[in-house]
């Protein structure tokens, strides 16, 4: 069974992956675009503009933060009242019936999880090479097959059982949250940045991203209600993994970001290529780099790991309740792990990762891909809780969030927002939008599917 320990160790360890290190400049250029366009509505200039830029970049920062917490909240009661393995699959089955579960199960299997991994493991190869051949040619062939032998390691750690990938998980998470606290700790023992220059200004650069980017790096708070089945005392432990683990992420991110602030300015961090890098090259210089790259490369192994050892208990749910996929809702009790989902998932995964690995820009491209799905399913997550309380009046949760209807609207809100911003974010994107239409035919074409294959589900069911 899993403890408090390790139900926080695994969302600490699939939140914090390597979005804060590929990210941080996008991030901050977008947003500190708003926040000096701010200023110039009110007329400021000079230091105020500089003000502005930070706030903005700090703002999106605890947006980002504030938004997972109130999911983390909603996730507490619906976790601590439904603990099956399953989690967002399990809460809109019991609020919207088994077809809904099913359209996000499907979702989650074809898109969401794989697009996610895939985005994940785009990163840890690009700085994998750097570490093992940083001048070899076929940079692309070389990624792409670190990118799948990662996959396929971590998959084979985690059919070794329960034990193996809680204790990857722990290991992982122990790694990188060291790193990063010496990345924060040699930052500010730097001097401060000479100058504080606004960001400057790229025609891609908007708030729509940075959201969606932010949004990407605090994404899998949701994920330990996945292995709510195997906590230890989880009328406890899941909602006090939620909070606890949420509140530690935005406190190290925040940190992360002054640090960097501290150090480069505000054009400093929003034009370097590869910030910790940069930051850690003027306290320890070449060596620096070479660190900070096994940092993420640790940071996206354990991301990958926690991803996979939770994607694999949807799939198993979703065979446990559908007649069309009972193959997949068995478990290997021996080793304490749904061994066919997890075999099943990494084929998916390593299928996408294999025919996306041409692309130069796979990491946005997944991350922004993914975007509508998944925040579509956690906004529907807010209304399921309502009217699961309605129904049940909160009798089978031990917690209950606070503020109540109001935290689990601006769930909805907050999702269909992203949702949104994902949307309007692809179609600002011309010059790509070959790519987008691949992207569109392949998840309108799963789509499709699944709606096929879960009426042929649901007839079955009936007549049962």
């Amino acid at each position: 069974m899993l403890s408090l320990i390790d139900s926080t160790s695994i969302m600490v360890g699939i939140i914090i992956g390597s979005t804060i290190y590929e990210s941080a400049p996008d991030i901050a250029a977008g947003a500190g675009r708003w926040g000096t366009q701010m200023a110039e509505r009110w007329h400021s200039s000079g230091g105020m503009e500089t003000a502005f830029a930070v706030s903005g970049i700090v703002g999106v920062w605890l947006l980002g933060g504030l938004i997972a917490l109130v999911g983390a909240l909603c996730y507490a009661e619906l976790a601590t009242a439904y603990p099956r393995a399953g989690g967002t699959y399990v809460f809109l089955s019991e609020a919207f019936g088994p077809n809904v579960g099913f359209a996000f199960a499907w979702a989650e299997f074809w898109i969401v999880r794989p697009g996610n991994v895939g985005a994940i493991a785009f990163v840890l190869a690009g700085y994998g090479r750097q570490i093992l051949a940083p001048t070899a040619e076929h940079a692309n062939l070389i990624d792409l097959l670190l990118a799948v032998a990662a996959i396929v390691v971590l998959a084979i750690l985690n059919g070794f059982g329960l034990q193996a990938g809680r204790w990857t998980q722990n290991v992982l998470t122990s790694a990188k949250l060291l790193g990063l606290t010496a990345i924060v700790v040699t930052a500010f023992s730097l001097p401060p940045a000479a100058e504080w220059q606004p960001a400057p200004v790229k025609p891609w650069e908007n708030l729509a991203l940075s959201l969606i980017l932010v949004m990407f790096a605090y994404g899998g708070w949701a994920d330990i209600s996945f292995v709510a089945a195997e906590v230890r005392d989880p009328e406890r432990n899941i909602s006090r993994a939620l909070l606890l683990g949420t509140l530690a992420v935005t406190t190290i991110y925040l940190a992360v970001n002054l640090a960097f602030l501290w150090v480069l300015g505000v054009g400093g961090l929003t034009s370097s290529q590869a910030v910790a890098a940069k930051v850690m090259s003027l306290r320890v210089g070449p060596a620096g780099a070479v660190a900070i790259s096994v940092l993420v490369v640790v940071s996206c192994l354990g991301a990958i790991n926690g991803m996979m050892f939770a994607g694999a208990r949807v799939f198993y749910a979703l065979g446990e309740h559908h007649p069309t996929f009972r193959w997949l809702g068995v478990w290997d009790h021996r080793k304490g792990v749904p061994m066919r989902s997890l075999v099943v998932q990494t084929l998916v995964t390593l299928g996408l990762v294999i025919g996306l690995g041409w692309s130069s820009d796979g990491f946005k491209a997944l991350v922004v891909f993914t975007g509508p799905f998944y925040w579509g399913f956690i906004g529907l997550v807010g209304l399921a809780l309502i009217g699961l309380r309605r129904r049940t009046d909160g009798a089978h949760a031990h917690y209950r969030v606070p503020l109540y209807p109001a935290v689990p609207l601006l769930l909805f809100a907050s999702g269909t927002t992203m949702a949104g911003a994902a949307v309007q974010y692809v179609l600002q994107q011309r010059e790509a939008i070959s790519l987008w239409a691949v992207g569109a035919c392949w998840a309108g074409g799963v789509m499709l599917v699944g709606l096929i294959i879960g009426c042929v589900d649901w007839r079955a069911r009936r007549h049962r």
